[in-house]
């Protein structure tokens, strides 16, 4: 497409002379902010990706793609209703609970707690509990042996031994009023998944023990369904709910995390489309400078012409000259950007180590590192959407090159 002469030319516009140093700053300027540009978006689409991921796993990860919650009275077969949905195609484990509400009291301080009960070997299926235990052990869990996570036992000051104490708001009705059901715990576990929300809320005793504690002896308040592939889950919920049948209520986890994934999707699209913004001001840059060059070469684009060039190999000349600045700086953009977001939980505590400041708080963003994934799809549509900015910049300059008239451009010189 470029011939060898066009080449050559092209890339020595590229070293201006000292007297078109001006240009020679403006187009670093321009290559620059391509790049930054570049790298950004990679940067910040891959940390919401990473947070999209982080979020979506650990959701699916405590629970399940379908949850089955039984009514006022609970699912009493849940141990037959279990079995059959655990021989669904693509479904992989479905684990009845007990779960509820509770208050936990330790020394006066006092934590809203969720509580779930489940069998001993459905606890220590579920990876995202039995993978991330960091002290204690989950076998054999006794009947006043319960499970809290990382943060909440740094809040309340526990450790393996200490008595935790939990109230339940529904209480028994007895001769002097309604008195809440309290029981005290023995910490066995703790378990750290980086999860705040998890972390700081979520408790886990045996199944049998919950069910003495919110006064559900006879069935289960609901039994999660993990399966395969979560994003394939609209094809199991007909089967799901054929089985299921009047004993309870089916949802998905699209339909529970719906209001998040919607905001996810929205705020990824209106930063792509903000930061993209910085490459399209970097490509008037482009244009600018070329332009510049463009008259300041009027007298060589003249003397090319009267020596055989045509109108086509000028265009293509200068095309040339401004497409490169795009190309390197894209380069280079993709080289920063995925550097940055392979290292960016290095560089945040190397940041935080200087400023002394907590840059990501756990208790507002609820992880306790700087997530980022980089997708390669999502990379080559910014290179490409980088590319094409770049060489639509350099076409009208390009296209004023080949437009000048020879003869004008000598009479002035």
């Amino acid at each position: 497409m470029f011939g060898v002469f066009e080449r050559m030319v092209a890339f020595r516009y590229l070293r201006a002379r000292r007297e078109e140093g001006f240009i020679s700053v403006i187009a670093g300027f321009s290559l620059l902010g391509i790049a930054l540009g570049v790298a950004t978006l990679i940067i910040v689409m891959s940390v919401m990706n990473g947070f999209r991921a982080e979020f979506l796993g650990q959701i699916l990860g405590f629970n399940g793609a379908v949850t089955v919650y039984g009514d006022r009275g609970g699912i009493v077969e849940y141990r037959d209703l279990a079995g059959r949905l655990a021989k669904l195609p693509g479904v992989t484990q479905a684990l009845p609970l007990v779960e509820g509400q509770a208050v936990a009291s330790v020394t006066g301080n006092w934590v809203g707690v969720q509580v779930r009960g489940q069998r001993n070997a459905d606890l220590l299926q579920q990876a995202d509990i039995a993978g991330h235990v960091a002290a204690g052990s989950l076998r054999d869990l006794p009947e006043d042996g319960i499970v809290i996570g990382y943060r909440l036992a740094i809040s309340l000051g526990l450790q393996i031994g200490s008595q935790l104490t939990l109230l339940s708001p529904q209480g028994v009705q007895t001769a002097f009023g309604t008195v809440p059901r309290v029981k005290t715990y023995t910490v066995v576990a703790i378990y750290n998944t980086g999860m705040y929300q998890y972390d700081s809320s979520y408790v886990y005793v045996g199944f049998e023990a919950a069910q003495k504690f919110f006064h559900a002896p006879n069935g289960a308040t609901s039994i999660q369904v993990f399966t395969d592939d979560p994003t394939l889950v609209e094809s199991l919920l007909p089967p799901i709910r054929h089985l299921v049948g009047d004993q309870g209520r089916v949802y998905d986890w699209q339909g529970a995390n719906s209001p998040f994934l919607n905001a996810v999707t929205t705020e990824r699209n209106v930063m792509f489309l903000i930061l993209t913004l910085i490459v399209i001001v970097a490509a008037f840059n482009v244009i600018s400078s070329m332009i510049m060059l463009v008259r300041a070469k009027g007298r060589d684009i003249a003397i090319l012409r009267t020596m055989g060039a045509t109108r086509g190999m000028i265009l293509r000349i200068f095309f040339l000259t401004g497409a490169s600045v795009g190309v390197v700086g894209t380069i280079l953009g993709v080289i920063l950007g995925l550097a940055f977001a392979k290292n960016i939980e290095a560089i945040r505590q190397l940041l935080q180590h200087f400023t002394g400041n907590d840059l990501f708080s756990a208790e507002i963003y609820f992880l306790s590192q700087l997530p980022a994934k980089v997708e390669p799809v999502e990379v080559t549509g910014i290179v490409l959407m980088a590319f094409v900015i770049s060489f639509l910049a350099t076409i009208y300059p390009a296209w004023r090159a080949a437009r000048l008239d020879p003869v004008e451009a000598l009479r002035y010189e």
